[in-house]
């Protein structure tokens, strides 16, 4: 699924942004080599971050 229409992100590389370290919206945009455009998807990048598949284990 398409999260950012602007970047062309799908959620497929937000997640593999989130498993490579980024851990807020900005971030994930680095890490796909982007920025933000019109701000419309960071509601969503932010759902996904804080979705339950998401979370690491805490120890």
């Amino acid at each position: 699924m398409i999260v950012c229409s602007c970047n062309a992100l799908s959620e497929a590389a937000i997640r593999a942004a989130l498993a490579a370290g980024a851990a807020r919206p900005g971030e994930v945009y680095t890490q796909c080599g982007c920025s933000a455009q019109c701000g419309c998807c960071t509601q969503t990048i932010l759902n996904i971050i804080r979705s339950p598949e998401q979370e690491k284990p805490r120890a």
